[in-house]
């Protein structure tokens, strides 16, 4: 029987990967895919919504349409110029760029901020491009699509061995497949560079992206990785081997652009870092200006202020409490719904809830496939929206945590102390230096509110470097939060 099984797999397999097979026009090679140009498009339509409303978009309508022209005009010389290419930048302060199937390409401020001229960002763009032509994203998909015939077709056929696993399998492999591999990556940088040299520019930036984005990861310390790192696994010797390639094509880049003043006047008072305005933790005490609400969190846990969710994690990671809207219309409704959810039993009513603000909540149990949990939520109306503050751990600590929790959910009221709510964010300049200067001498001049460096990092400045005069670099001001 198991070896029927293993037979059918392996038929179902080769059926699916002779007839997905197809040579891929950016880059020469045959391809495996199970995806249609039309699905993938639709999967990137689908997906972009998604990205926008967790991550949301920087608000600069002129930077939007800047973005979008300057990827437009680069996409229009690659293989797939009939897509609809559509270019965002996000509103999120982590060094990132990312693509979805279909045309969908995603800019951080965050990796603008690191960025000093156009031809810089035309090559992060054109790398993206590239992972769309080469359909990297739709490989994978198809990929874990293919494991997860191969989990099906053994579930159906051999339960006592894969029956119990098969879920848990089939969600960790979208996790695998999700990364673009080493050699995706040095074909969307070949790809790249071809898209920036057709379109005119100076392809010399292309390596100083590569030398910025090493900074940037040795800076995290190896903690927290930036995007981009993340989920595009740098090949050895990157920079080299595109340096090497450009020397080979042998341009005359004498008067290729960099179009740097350009980029510049477009970065201009753009924010930079995390935004106050979204929300903001001072020790356990959480503020949000833009909605005028305040929360209290367990201080000595780990938080996250996140565009959809505000979270909080014990030190032991076995409680949570988390902050989120709700989509009914009043608390009552909102708890209603989460009672009938599959698995949670009502214990009894929360003990306390927000004063003065129409609230219900109550204490529950609920069974997990990693076994019995405890907490408390409680729905608060508040300005025509319903927040939902929930708290819950594993019913053997959910004594020992029970004050913490509901403490977390009774603790949420208006924010009206004014200098909370009148907080900025710290902002890019770009200033022209009239003398050369150290770094300290500059930050001193203008203000600088970050470290010295964190200026040498987006000025990409080694140790020690003196600013040149008639230069211009970029200084990050203002952004200082109340105690």
């Amino acid at each position: 029987m198991k070896r029927h099984t293993r037979s059918l797999f392996v038929i179902a397999a080769l059926s699916a990967l002779l007839g997905g097979c197809m040579v891929n026009p950016a880059t020469g090679k045959r391809q495996f895919s199970l995806i249609s140009e039309p699905q993938e498009i639709q999967i990137g339509r689908e997906n972009d919504r998604a990205i926008t409303t967790q991550l949301g978009l920087y608000d600069d309508e002129g930077l939007q349409q800047y973005v979008q022209q300057l990827g437009s005009e680069i996409a229009a010389s690659s293989e797939r110029p009939h897509l609809e290419w559509t270019f965002r930048v996000v509103d999120d302060p982590v060094v990132n760029a990312f693509a979805l199937p279909g045309g969908y390409i995603y800019i951080t401020r965050g990796i603008m901020a690191h960025m000093n001229n156009e031809a810089e960002l035309a090559s992060v763009i054109g790398h993206e491009i590239g992972h769309v032509t080469g359909r990297h994203g739709v490989s994978q998909m198809s990929k874990q699509q293919l494991f997860q015939l191969g989990l099906g077709v053994s579930a159906v056929l051999a339960p006592e061995q894969f029956g119990e696993y098969g879920a848990l399998a089939q969600a960790g492999l979208g996790l695998l497949f999700l990364k673009y591999g080493r050699d995706d990556e040095r074909q969307a940088d070949d790809l790249g560079l071809r898209y920036l040299v057709t379109a005119g520019y100076d392809p010399r930036p292309m390596t100083d992206m590569f030398d910025t984005l090493g900074r940037v990861s040795a800076a995290a310390g190896g903690e927290r990785l930036p995007g981009w790192m993340s989920t595009h696994p740098l090949p050895e010797n990157r920079q080299t081997r595109i340096a090497r390639q450009i020397e080979q094509l042998g341009l005359d880049l004498a008067s290729a652009p960099t179009n740097e003043r350009t980029y510049q006047r477009r970065i201009e008072n753009m924010v930079f870092g995390a935004d106050p305005r979204q929300g903001y933790f001072r020790g356990g005490r959480f503020y949000h200006p833009q909605m005028r609400f305040q929360a209290e969190f367990p201080e000595s846990w780990r938080h996250a202020n996140q565009r959809e969710a505000v979270i909080g994690v014990s030190e032991s990671q076995d409680a949570l409490v988390a902050l989120t809207l709700a989509p009914e219309d009043s608390a009552q409704a909102a708890l209603g719904a989460f009672l009938e959810q599959p698995g949670v039993t009502r214990k009894g009513a929360a003990p306390r809830t927000p004063r003065r603000l129409p609230s219900a909540g109550a204490v529950f149990d609920v069974a997990t496939q990693s076994g019995a949990a405890t907490g408390v939520t409680v729905f608060v109306e508040f300005d025509d929206q319903v927040f939902r503050l929930l708290g819950y751990t594993t019913s053997e600590r959910w004594p020992e945590l029970r004050t913490t929790l509901i403490r977390f959910c009774s603790e949420f009221g208006r924010l009206t102390d004014r200098r909370a709510l009148d907080v900025k964010p710290a902002r890019l300049r770009v200033v022209r230096v009239g003398e050369s200067l150290t770094l300290e001498a500059f930050a001193r001049r203008y203000d600088a509110s970050v470290p010295v460096e964190t200026l040498a990092l987006i000025n990409r400045l080694d140790p020690g470097e003196r600013l040149r005069a008639g230069g211009a670099y970029k200084v990050v001001t203002g952004g200082e939060l109340p105690d």
